[in-house]
């Protein structure tokens, strides 16, 4: 992907200098107060990791993020590469290749379907994965470092999913639009059932949100990622 500044070319909310800096404060508060509050229970997944497999705890990959700017008044964003922190569910030093190949799938349109007509986004039995992985995918357990992410300014509660330089390759002009706001844990995909809809449609409600982004619709789509993580489509 081009590393050339990307100008904001959307007057959604995302340019509110009133909004960001409510959407900074509230994403601080709340990742402090998980961190805290969960200290103990990252603990025992930690100790639960390295029983399970071989390997580190954390699983670091580079991931495409931007930054907000401000410059003569003007707001731009800029694409920007960051490290993701999550707990490690693959076994050590897992092969990338499969990835690539479904997300490649993914963005051409070729996934498999279910017999509901649903998009497969997720790798099914991925050999990669550790038994205690498959239980911190399923409940999102891995996700939770994510807020360290946070707390450096380089993810926010609720965003487009942030995605590795390899798919960002794939994106058009108008699909860079997505990069005109922060990367969030969750987002309006991950609500919609991300396990099933496709790549066009992930663009679709990722540049509604930046479109119609607020601080209460923030805080709608926290609220409804509960049930939606406790079903497994986030």
């Amino acid at each position: 992907m081009s590393k050339q500044t990307l100008r904001s070319r959307l007057h959604g909310k995302t340019d509110s200098t009133g909004y960001y800096y409510v959407k900074r404060l509230l994403d601080v508060t709340i990742a402090l107060f998980t961190l805290i509050v969960l200290l103990p229970f990252l603990v025992v997944i930690a100790l639960l990791i390295k029983l399970d497999s071989h390997g580190p705890i954390f699983f670091i990959q580079t991931r495409v993020g931007s930054k907000r700017r401000v410059e003569e008044g003007k707001v731009y964003w800029a694409p920007t590469e960051f490290s993701i922190v999550k707990f490690r569910t693959m076994r050590n030093n897992a092969d990338e290749s499969l990835h690539k190949k479904q997300v490649q799938a993914f963005v051409e349109g070729t996934l498999a379907k279910t017999d509901e007509g649903k998009v497969q986004t997720k790798i099914y039995d991925d050999p990669r994965i550790t038994r205690f992985g498959h239980i911190l995918r399923k409940t999102n357990l891995d996700e939770i470092p994510q807020l360290f992410n946070i707390l450096r300014g380089e993810m926010s509660m609720v965003g487009p999913r942030p995605v590795p330089p390899y798919e960002a390759a794939y994106y058009t002009e108008h699909h860079l639009m997505r990069l005109t706001a922060l990367p969030g844990i969750t987002g309006l995909w991950q609500i919609k059932g991300r396990g099933h809809t496709g790549f066009e449609e992930m663009m679709h409600l990722d540049l509604l949100y930046i479109q119609d982004c607020s601080f209460w619709f923030d805080l709608k789509i926290m609220i409804q990622t509960i049930p939606a993580a406790l079903r497994g489509t986030t």
